[in-house]
């Protein structure tokens, strides 16, 4: 059974730095690219960062380059979201997600590319 546990959300001001963590577990981790995605009340769920599964490309949403960077750890089977000069439509819950594809070419900012997705992590961006 695949399962990915998100954790390092929490409430800041505006301007500070939060680091985002993805533990997952039950899928060959190394072979599958990772992404992150956030969402609020009102919008849908949106892309934010991916990484393949090697660790190479990363892509970013427009709203977070610049200040957010992915990485992962395929040894621990992890996968991080450093977030800088945060904002408060920053605030969301963000979501860990694996790709449903085996070493994809290229990772995806397509939200039906991922069928594993995490419970999110609550993070709030006070102005």
């Amino acid at each position: 059974q695949v399962r990915l546990v998100e954790s390092g959300g929490g409430l800041v001001q505006a301007g500070d730095s939060l680091t985002l963590s993805c533990t997952a577990s039950g899928l060959a981790f190394e072979q599958y690219a990772m992404g992150w995605f956030r969402q609020t009340l009102t919008n849908e769920r949106e892309f934010v960062a991916a990484i393949k599964w090697n660790g190479g490309g990363p892509l970013y949403g427009e709203s977070v380059k610049g200040r957010f960077s992915i990485s992962r750890d395929n040894s621990n089977n992890m996968v991080y979201l450093q977030m800088n000069s945060l904002k408060p439509e920053d605030t969301a819950i963000y979501y860990c997600a694996a790709d449903r594809q085996r070493r994809r070419s290229f990772p995806s900012d397509y939200r039906p590319a991922y069928n594993y997705w995490g419970q999110g992590t609550q993070v709030t961006v006070s102005s």
